[in-house]
């Protein structure tokens, strides 16, 4: 019975080897067919992509342009910092306002006295006589009376303390040089006046103005 047994567990040893075998086997192929399967699907794949070529550049195409030069931006310096005073200003504050300085009294100095009234009136020089009879149409230069001139000399005299002429001045021209000259000759030569006086009731020298006309006599 023993040796019936030993026999039997000999025998299921050996077929589960066989067994293990063919299992071995079958996985070996399997593994090998599918392998077989996948590479033939990647060489199909590989074998079947179209490789487009790159069309050839145009001819004289002109180069690129080289690259512009771009400068690099200016250094920004940071702001400067800001001191932010934490604290608020004090304010002083005064209680009492103290009134106002009273205005400065200002005295203006006394008026100089006003000056003494006069003793006298003051009057100019004062012809004695008629000034007609200084320069007459028969003192009328000879020239002028040929070619027929005529206008009228205005004249200013200084007169002296004694009464006579010592300057003549023509204040306005008669147009006539020779008529001019005629009048101051006369009036230096025939003129007489009365001094003038001051405040004082004193003789002193002053002036006087006057004109002469020049007219033909018809």
């Amino acid at each position: 019975m023993a040796y019936a047994d030993q026999q039997m567990s000999g025998n299921r040893i050996i077929a589960l080897i066989i067994v293990g075998v063919i299992h071995v086997a079958l996985g070996y192929a399997l593994i090998t067919g599918l392998a077989y399967s996948a590479v033939t699907k990647v060489i199909d794949r590989v074998t079947t992509i179209d490789i487009e070529e790159p069309p050839p550049p145009p001819p004289d195409e002109p180069p690129p342009p080289p690259p512009k030069d771009v400068a690099p931006p200016p250094p920004v310096a940071p702001p400067p910092p800001i001191s932010i005073s934490v604290s608020p200003p004090q304010i002083q504050t005064q209680p009492t306002i103290p009134p106002p300085a009273p205005p400065a009294l200002v005295i203006p100095p006394p008026a100089p006295p006003a000056p003494p009234p006069p003793k006298f009136q003051p009057k100019g020089p004062e012809p004695r006589g008629n000034p007609g009879n200084w320069a007459t149409s028969n003192d009328y230069p000879s020239r002028a009376l040929r070619e027929e001139r005529e206008g009228t000399t205005a004249f200013r005299v200084t007169v002296d303390t004694s009464g006579r002429v010592t300057d003549c001045t023509v204040t306005r021209s008669s147009g006539s040089p020779d008529l001019d000259d005629a009048t101051c000759k006369n009036i230096q030569r025939r003129a007489r006046f009365r001094p003038a006086t001051n405040g004082n009731g004193n003789e002193v020298s002053g002036t006087w103005a006057s004109q002469v006309r020049w007219q033909i006599p018809k």
